[in-house]
C-alpha cells in the first residue's frame, strides 16, 4: 500500500491513491494538465466550485519557504548587500519553482488539508492504472 507522502510525491489521486492526477511531469516540454476525474476510481479534483483557490495559500507559504531559504543562502555565501543581486537570485527561483509550487499546493490541499476527502482502501489498486505503482 503507498503512504500518504508517497501519494503526493507521485501525483496519485487522494481516494484511491492508484490513479494520476496530472497527465505530464512538472518539468517537461510538454505543458502539465491536471484530470478532472481520477481515472482509476473516478474521484472528482476539483470538490466544489472554486476549490481550487485556496491552493494559493499553500503555494504562497512554498514561495516564501523558498524565497526566504535562497535570501538567507545568498546572504551567508556571498555576503553580498547589492540589492540587485538578491532580486535577480529571488525572481529565477520564483520562475523556476513556479511549476512545482503549482502542482504540490494542490496536492497538498487535497491530501492534507482537506477534510472532505479520505483514502478508501478498498479502491487502492483497482482499475487500470494499478500497473503503474508496480512497475
Amino acid at each position: 500500500m503507498i503512504s500518504k507522502l508517497q501519494a503526493v510525491l507521485h501525483s496519485k489521486c487522494p481516494k484511491c491513491r492508484t490513479g494520476n492526477m496530472y497527465s505530464g511531469s512538472a518539468y517537461g516540454l510538454s505543458r502539465q494538465k491536471m484530470y478532472e476525474f481520477c481515472p482509476n476510481c473516478g474521484f472528482k479534483f476539483e470538490i466544489e466550485p472554486g476549490y481550487f483557490y485556496a491552493a494559493m495559500y499553500v503555494s504562497y507559504a512554498f514561495s516564501v519557504a523558498e524565497v526566504l531559504t535562497l535570501a538567507l543562502a545568498t546572504a551567508f555565501i556571498t555576503h553580498s548587500e547589492s540589492p540587485w543581486l538578491y532580486i535577480a537570485v529571488l525572481f529565477i527561483a520564483i520562475v523556476i519553482f513556479a511549476p512545482f509550487n503549482y502542482r504540490y499546493s494542490r496536492l497538498v490541499l487535497l491530501h492534507y488539508l482537506s477534510p472532505k476527502v479520505s483514502f478508501d482502501p478498498k479502491l487502492y489498486g483497482e482499475g487500470k492504472n494499478s500497473a503503474d505503482l508496480k512497475g
